[in-house]
């Protein structure tokens, strides 16, 4: 495509040099710069890429696109902003296919990557070819794309969208975080719903405070971005989304709801409930645990449903996810003890998956878990207390420390422990404590291993080693 196409349905402010240069391709980062590329510059939190044009210049780059001017020797077109930019360039180049998708975004602090695939679960049981993207990675058909990011970069996203479209792709599935609507990631979507799950502690070290954090979230519901939002209605900015959009439908089990459930039944195997859904009342039999993932199915439920799929074939596909990877999963039998790996990494994530597991555990409830480094610290002695409280007994250890020296996370969440005299061992190296915790249950204890989930790297300064707490309980289980 030629830059002067590329640009016909794009505002610009200026373009100079020669505007038949043909583009191959869209790059955001120098690094990843191949011959032929349309290199897009914007100002970043910690790089400034106008900065680099030299570099970008020698690089096989065919063209560059600036928020200002700057002296190059490429054809370049300036826009109003780099970043909010690169998603509409993208749409472009890659001939909108999100116009031939139907999407469904999914918001909020906890629960994201449970609705998506309890949703996919659903429309495949339907029939229709459906794809996820979220933190566990991209999946439609028989392609899974490693996990980069929860909601990935506008030039890889609508590439993704483009292949999906070329196989046949109708619903797409995706978790919206907080990060990607602040940095404009979505920026033209429109959405066939927008589902809510919930809002809580997390990300406070980029955002500040709650009240700048929940505002982001809330701003997803704007400008007629989602045809229909699905919000929680038990949650206080869910309450609040309810009174301002007129295109909401809500979901609970404590304030009055479109949807709502009762006579939930859990079990360490799962979860039973009857569902009503706008009036109809239909038996849902879960194979997740824990009374948080009720609340998920009922996102998912009332999602499908406004999007005309009955509900027997909603419970038919609700009842055949069998897992989610990492997600509060039941991965082991151990020395008569039930081993689960959780994702949970916010102080709501912890104490729902602990609460869950706390009124099903027969003998003592375990709880392995750590902190990222270079994150919100001061959830680190709260999550400290509410192991503490909820379990019988802590295991403190590393959890992906970044560029903190994990001691120091370790003492802080110690710190929670200590407050309300729990009982715990901290052991920095997370196989070691791993091993250790397994060693300790007996009959009828639960242990939570809780942080990590599905991920399979640990990161340490600045580098991904290869790790698994799934592969590791497998490995010292035999």
């Amino acid at each position: 495509m030629k830059l002067s196409q590329l640009f016909a349905n794009i505002a610009y402010e200026k373009m100079t040099g020669d505007g038949d240069v043909e583009v191959r391709g869209l790059c955001t980062n120098t690094q990843n710069i191949k011959e032929g590329d349309l290199f897009i510059c914007y100002c970043g939190m910690n790089c400034d890429s106008h900065n680099l044009i030299a570099d970008i210049e020698k690089s096989g780059a065919v063209a560059v696109v600036c928020e200002r001017d700057v002296v190059c020797s490429l054809p370049k077109a300036i826009v109003k902003g780099g970043r909010a930019s690169v998603a509409t360039i993208a749409a472009e180049f890659y001939s909108h296919p999100e116009k031939k998708l139907k999407l469904v975004g999914v918001t909020g602090t906890n629960g994201k990557t449970t609705t998506t695939y309890m949703l996919k679960s659903i429309f495949d049981q339907k029939g229709y070819k459906s794809a996820i993207i979220g933190t566990l990675g991209v999946l439609y058909g028989d392609i899974f794309v490693s996990p980069q990011l929860t909601t990935p970069d506008p030039v890889f996203m609508y590439s993704l969208f483009a292949d999906m479209v070329r196989r046949g792709v109708e619903y797409v599935f995706m978790e919206v975080s907080a990060h990607a609507i602040y940095f404009d990631k979505i920026a033209g979507l429109k959405f066939e719903a927008g589902i809510f799950t919930n809002c809580t502690q997390d990300h406070l070290d980029f955002f500040g405070d709650m009240k700048r954090y929940a505002a982001c979230k809330a701003s997803f519901f704007e400008s007629g971005r989602c045809k229909i939002a699905v919000v929680n209605a038990d949650d206080r900015l869910g309450l609040k989304l309810l009174k301002e959009c007129d295109n909401a439908i809500s979901y609970g089990l404590e304030n009055p709801s479109d949807c709502f459930a009762v006579n939930i039944s859990e079990s360490l195997e799962g979860t039973t409930f009857v569902i009503n859904l706008s009036d109809e009342l239909y038996e849902i039999s879960l194979n997740l645990a824990g009374r948080h993932n009720v609340y998920n199915a009922l996102a998912a439920a009332t999602c499908a449903h406004i999007l005309g799929v009955d509900i027997a074939t909603i419970a038919e596909g609700l009842g055949k996810l069998k897992s989610v990877p990492g997600r509060l999963e039941r991965v082991a039998s151990h020395n008569g003890g039930e081993v689960f790996v959780d994702f949970a990494h916010t102080p709501d994530g912890l104490e729902k998956s602990l609460a869950a597991l706390r009124k099903l555990c027969k003998g003592k409830l375990y709880c392995l878990f750590g902190c990222g480094g270079n994150r919100d610290a001061s959830k680190r002695p709260i999550m400290g207390k509410i192991a503490a409280k909820l379990a019988d007994f802590v295991i403190i250890t590393s959890d992906n420390p970044r560029y903190e020296d994990p001691y120091d996370i370790i003492s802080q969440i110690e710190k929670g422990v200590d407050e309300v005299g729990g009982k715990y061992v901290s052991v920095t190296d997370r196989e070691v404590a791993i091993e250790y915790a397994l060693n300790i249950i007996s009959q009828g204890d639960v242990l939570l291993i809780a942080g990590k989930g599905g991920e399979t790297y640990q990161e340490i300064m600045g580098v991904r080693h290869s790790y698994s707490d799934n592969l590791v309980i497998k490995k010292l289980i035999g």
